[in-house]
């Protein structure tokens, strides 16, 4: 059974922690002072200690200080009704695990006493191995059976479509199906396919012999090429053209390719990977993508979930990423305060984990303690924006609302911001509103908004 110090000089507080901890299936002990909790240590060791700051002898910063004298590895948790972030940036100095503020929610301080115990039991090696696969990390049940879908074709030749939003990570399967391989020692090539302008991308893909077209002075070797022997991974593979899809089906047929400006057939070895954040049967049905084609690059499907479904690896992700960029910043900041995690649980993560680490970074910067606090993670505009878009969609008014107008205004107003964040692309659109490009198309038909946007 875990054993908890409790100090705190209200006898109050000590007897309702004492119920909180004792129904958790905690050893619980107590001491009505600093210097009391202090001679208790001389004698005692404890799992967690749980303090007070202000106490009238010596304070909860006393308390941490004599705790670590006597072994750095027991986690402390502050307590104060005066908490301030000079309190939580001279506690994390000294080596608290957390500081919680008066009143506090008991759901809330429960986690964090779990998640301190934790800390104390699991190394770094433990989580390195059993929630690291490559540059993925979590160990949700969802990312458990990527994990083991990964292991089980990386051995195979057999083409991977791996789905999902933007930002969860899909490259990185794509790189640990390749790094599990036995091609693992040969290139892997990465070709954006909407990164690629659509009067390059044949050039690109194929290459090109000498003379070929204007600017062609010299042969160039395709990406197919440099890619012989190893991996191809097709990112937003749905943004191809049909010309360019007739010729990939080829490839992926026969193994050969041709140079623009070459007759000469050329052998080549690679397996395909490809990635989209489109639903893909849809664009099949719309007639946007070749079924066959579709067929060919979907034997086996990975589907990566969002960030907001697998909230769970909310705090190791963070905890990377923290690691990540205070080595890159030369800063020393060692985690992220139990309200700042609060404040990310609720966030819905629209750009997934990539956005997490674009917030963990920008923390980073703007933090100047050793704790990131919850001020650091500039989402306080986000919410404030949700409030006030929430209130004006519910808000009814004396007179009631027209609610098809206020529907086709809503629709309007998403559809145009799409578009504008799409710089006009109708499909990069489409993928933005969750739809496919034939819905988009006629909801822009019914709302007379054609000439909003180029064909793309």
């Amino acid at each position: 059974m875990n054993s908890v110090l409790v100090v705190d000089d209200e006898l109050s507080m000590r007897e309702f922690l004492e119920i909180v901890l004792t129904k958790e299936g905690y050893d619980v002990h107590f001491a009505a002072s600093g210097q009391e909790a202090c001679n208790i240590l001389d004698k005692e060791a404890f799992d967690l200690v749980i303090t007070d700051i202000r106490m009238d002898d010596i304070d909860g910063l006393g308390v941490l200080r004599k705790v670590k004298e006597v072994n750095t590895e027991t986690p402390v948790i502050i307590i104060s009704a005066f908490a301030t972030a000079e309190t939580a940036v001279d506690a994390m100095k000294d080596g608290a695990y957390d500081y919680i503020p008066k009143p506090f929610n008991v759901a809330d301080f429960k986690k964090i006493v779990r998640d301190a115990f934790q800390s104390k039991t699991v190394s770094r090696g433990q989580v390195e191995e059993e929630f690291h696969f490559g540059y993925l990390i979590g160990e949700s049940p969802q990312m458990k059976r990527t994990y083991d879908l990964i292991r089980r074709v990386a051995s195979t030749k057999t083409n991977i479509l791996i789905s999902g939003e933007s930002g969860t990570g899909k490259e990185l399967v794509a790189r640990a199906i390749h790094g599990e391989s036995p091609r693992k020692d040969q290139p892997f090539v990465v070709i954006n396919c909407a990164g690629i302008p659509e009067t390059l991308i044949e050039s690109e893909l194929f290459g090109y012999k000498k003379g070929a077209f204007t600017g062609a002075n010299t042969d160039k070797e395709g990406l197919f090429e440099a890619a012989d022997g190893g991996t191809v991974f097709f990112d937003e593979i749905g943004e191809l053209t049909p010309a360019i899809q007739v010729k990939l089906l080829r490839v992926i047929q026969e193994k050969t390719f041709t140079r623009i400006g070459e007759t000469e057939e050329r052998q080549v070895d690679v397996r395909f990977i490809s990635a989209t954040n489109i639903v893909l049967e849809e664009e099949v049905m719309a007639g946007g993508f070749r079924e066959d084609l579709f067929f060919r690059l979907n034997v086996i499907e990975i589907s990566m979930p969002p960030l907001r479904e697998r909230k769970g690896d909310l705090p190791l992700l963070a905890q990377h990423f923290l690691g990540k960029y205070t080595h890159e910043q030369g800063k020393d900041i060692r985690k992220l305060s139990g309200y700042a995690m609060d404040l990310l649980s609720q966030y819905p993560f629209p750009g997934n984990v990539r956005e997490l680490e674009n917030i963990i970074e920008r923390s980073v910067a703007l933090e100047s303690s050793t704790i990131v606090l919850p001020q650091s993670l500039s989402l306080s505009n986000f919410k404030k924006t949700r409030i006030r878009e929430d209130r004006r969609r519910t808000d009814l008014g004396e007179d009631g609302i027209k609610l098809d107008k206020v529907i086709t205004e809503l629709e309007k107003d998403y559809i145009l911001k799409a578009l504008d964040m799409a710089h006009g692309s109708k499909q990069r659109a489409a993928r933005l509103l969750g739809i496919t490009l034939r819905s988009l198309r006629y909801r822009m038909s019914k709302l007379g908004l054609e000439a909003f946007s180029d064909e793309s």
